[in-house]
């Protein structure tokens, strides 16, 4: 608190914005203290303590879902915003493209946290039995989490040399730019910013239909949406997004409708309204 009560009377912002529970509840009080508006973005609404952003001015959920969740939990309507994750255009990651990581195809890739909130299990499954019909399909998984050994350990022989754990990197672009299919099968995913990566990188996608991947998705016009805990239904969409050349170039041409709202300038573009709508005119 004493932090932000500095910060505000050095830099006297017009806003002061949070991204984490911490980070609100410690700037509530000194907010308050110096009448500058307090904005909260709700990134995770499954936590418990996300309802403390409730404290916040205004509250931004990252998807329409998220938003819903904050309402159900009590925060104000009035209060609630709602802005979409969008990643195109920002500056996390380099302007120049990194070399294509060399990658057997037809190649199925996940990025994220090795957990079961992303349906590592359901995925691993879905391709499991993909194979017994497409036998050449391989599955790269990059990233690392608590259940990354357990699952590794957990793959069956007969897919063993074509389910591949690459660990994190720093620019999952590599393994975007050598892709065919990016399949996403969480079971709890408030707004993924990998799917907005995905599509940039034009690949087919397949995704379960919780949270706010389907406005990722334009309610399944960008990508295929399919049911969470469904190992079979992905290995279906998997079969079919594979079946032919053509519906594979079709369904990564599907990845690029409305493909410019995936953009940063949009989000903050966004912001700055939400934020001109609270302040009086100057």
């Amino acid at each position: 608190m004493i932090a932000i009560d500095k910060l505000i009377r050095t830099f006297r912002p017009d806003v002061v914005h949070g991204h984490m529970v911490g980070s609100v509840l410690s700037a509530w009080a000194v907010t308050r203290l110096h009448r500058k508006p307090l904005f909260a973005t709700v990134h995770n609404a499954f936590e418990p303590s996300a309802v403390l952003m409730g404290l916040a001015d205004r509250v931004v959920g990252v998807s329409r879902v998220v938003s819903a969740s904050m309402a159900k939990r009590g925060v104000s309507t009035s209060k609630l915003r709602t802005i979409l994750n969008g990643t195109i255009g920002s500056a996390r990651l380099p302007a120049v493209l990194p070399d294509p990581a060399p990658l057997q195809r037809p190649a199925v890739l996940f990025v994220g946290g090795l957990h079961f909130r992303k349906g590592v299990p359901d995925l691993l499954k879905g391709v499991s039995i993909a194979r017994r019909s497409r036998p050449d399909i391989h599955l790269y998984l990059v990233g690392e989490g608590p259940s990354g050994e357990a699952y590794a350990a957990a793959i069956e022989e007969q897919d063993r040399g074509h389910i591949h754990f690459e660990g994190a990197t720093s620019d999952p672009r590599k393994y975007m730019q050598s892709a065919d299919v990016f399949v996403l099968a969480s079971i709890a995913d408030p707004a993924p910013l990998v799917i907005s990566e995905a599509r940039e990188a034009k690949l087919a996608i397949i995704a379960t239909a919780v949270d706010g991947i389907p406005e990722l998705l334009e309610d399944g016009r960008a990508g295929t949406l399919i049911a969470a805990n469904a190992p079979e239904d992905l290995a279906a969409a998997l079969l079919d997004t594979l079946g032919s050349p053509e519906k594979l170039a079709a369904l990564r041409e599907k990845s690029q409708t409305n493909i410019e709202y995936m953009s940063v300038k949009r989000v903050a573009q966004q912001y700055i309204d939400l934020y001109s709508e609270y302040l009086p005119s100057k």
